[in-house]
């Protein structure tokens, strides 16, 4: 058993998908409308979907924009280097929303970006201890 994907609903899907490609570096996998339903599903990840988990982008034609509620937490990412993640992601016209640092009461180097629609990445550096890849 694996993870395949994580689901997010957002308001404008080009946008997101420019998001997620052109400041986080991830890759358009496919993208696909359906008129009867009304909706436009794109996936964008890392790697091959057959052997790594992507994100599901859900477009509902019909709705601009979410309630993010306080259910979410955020989607985290490996990176090599926070500091140097948060310039790139700045420099690309990302929002930084937490600035790189030590975690409170940890060791642990991280940051948060927001996409377009509020939801929070965190970075984290390296390999995370403690945690088995």
């Amino acid at each position: 058993m694996r993870i395949l994907h994580t689901m997010l609903r957002v308001g404008d899907l080009d946008a997101s998908i420019a998001f997620y490609t052109e400041v986080l570096g991830m890759t358009l996998l496919r993208r696909k409308d359906y008129p009867e339903g009304r909706f436009t599903l794109a996936f964008v990840g890392y790697g091959n979907e057959d052997d790594q988990a992507v994100l599901e982008l859900t477009h509902n034609w019909d709705t601009a924009r979410y309630d993010l509620g306080d259910g979410y937490g955020h989607i985290a990412i490996e990176v090599l280097d926070v500091y140097k993640a948060c310039e790139q992601i700045k420099a690309a016209g990302g929002k930084v929303v937490r600035e790189a640092g030590p975690m409170k009461h940890g060791s642990s180097i991280l940051a948060f970006v927001e996409d377009p629609d509020g939801y929070r990445i965190e970075l984290l550096s390296g390999r995370t201890p403690g945690v088995a890849r």
